[in-house]
């Protein structure tokens, strides 16, 4: 499973880099504050809205910690999708940069 920490995903971003990001959180936790930019599908909806995610080049998913985001990589990568990063630490340590 390829990572990415929050650092340097924070680091592309104030460089401008257009990133593909999907928040797979659920909506409550997504209220609280979401990344810039980031696509929401809560990983219970990811197999219907499989045509919503990028289907290659880089994307990166981030949750709450790192564990839901790794589900949803793994699911992706059965389907075929490349290019996906997992957040590392999710968005707990997101907050802490």
């Amino acid at each position: 499973m390829q990572t990415i920490t929050p650092q340097e995903l924070k680091q592309r971003l104030e460089n401008g880099e257009k990133l593909d990001i999907i928040d797979v959180r659920e909506h409550e936790e997504v209220a609280m504050g979401i990344i810039p930019g980031a696509v929401h599908i809560p990983l219970m909806e990811i197999p219907e809205r499989l045509s919503d995610i990028p289907q290659n080049g880089e994307t990166i998913l981030v949750c709450r910690s790192g564990n839901r985001s790794g589900r949803a990589y793994e699911y992706l990568a059965a389907q075929g999708l490349t290019g996906l990063k997992n957040m590392s630490g999710g968005m707990l340590a997101w907050e802490q940069l």
